[in-house]
């Protein structure tokens, strides 16, 4: 994998291993090796925690419900991936009716936390607008009745983190833009995230 989302996990995945003298097990889950299906509202998912029509989505909650904490890195697209989307979809799906027919229902996931780390092709002028669009969208879907525990790095960072593209040029013979980042500045942007997570992680 080279995308930057891939790049990202990576990265964040070797400031925890630094963190936590490797004796951490990440998983990192790249969501274009899955063939997701999109949840059809069929509500047989009422009675247990899964969906009877995508093995592939239980794959990947079952490793979700079973961690101690989430990254979720996600491009600025229209607003989020597909994939992405429906992953959110179906996990906010299982949570609601089963909270919707019993208040005193919580989630796998209630309470775990979680760092949302967004990215687009912006430069720093333009990449607050991605946090309406890119953090804003996982937050809400990751809020009541699923209830993460969504972690702040401050008053302007309040559900995440986004970065920006230092460069964008073209490239001949390619229909794609080439995209340039500063890694370390992201690493810098990135650390109060991490410690963050590790942080909750620990105490909870």
């Amino acid at each position: 994998m080279n995308s930057t989302s891939f790049k990202t996990c990576e990265l964040i995945k070797n400031m925890i291993k630094k963190k936590t003298f490797d004796n951490t097990d990440i998983k990192i889950i790249s969501l274009v090796d899955y063939d997701l299906k999109p949840c059809i509202g069929c509500g047989q998912c009422f009675n247990q925690e899964s969906c009877i029509h995508d093995s592939n989505f239980n794959q990947i909650y079952n490793i979700l419900i079973q961690s101690n904490a989430l990254f979720i890195v996600s491009a600025h697209y229209a607003p989020i991936p597909s994939k992405l989307s429906i992953l959110l979809e179906k996990i906010e799906q299982l949570a609601f009716l089963k909270r919707f027919n019993n208040e005193n229902y919580r989630s796998p996931l209630f309470e775990k936390p979680v760092g949302i780390v967004g990215h687009g092709g912006g430069t720093e002028e333009i990449i607050k607008y991605y946090k309406g669009l890119v953090l804003d969208s996982i937050c809400n879907a990751l809020s009541y009745p699923v209830e993460m525990n969504i972690v702040t790095v401050n008053s302007e960072q309040s559900n995440g983190v986004i970065f920006p593209v230092k460069n964008v040029k073209k490239v001949e013979n390619s229909i794609f833009p080439l995209q340039e980042y500063d890694w370390i500045d992201i690493e810098n942007r990135l650390i109060p995230l991490v410690n963050g997570v590790l942080e909750k992680t620990l105490i909870e």
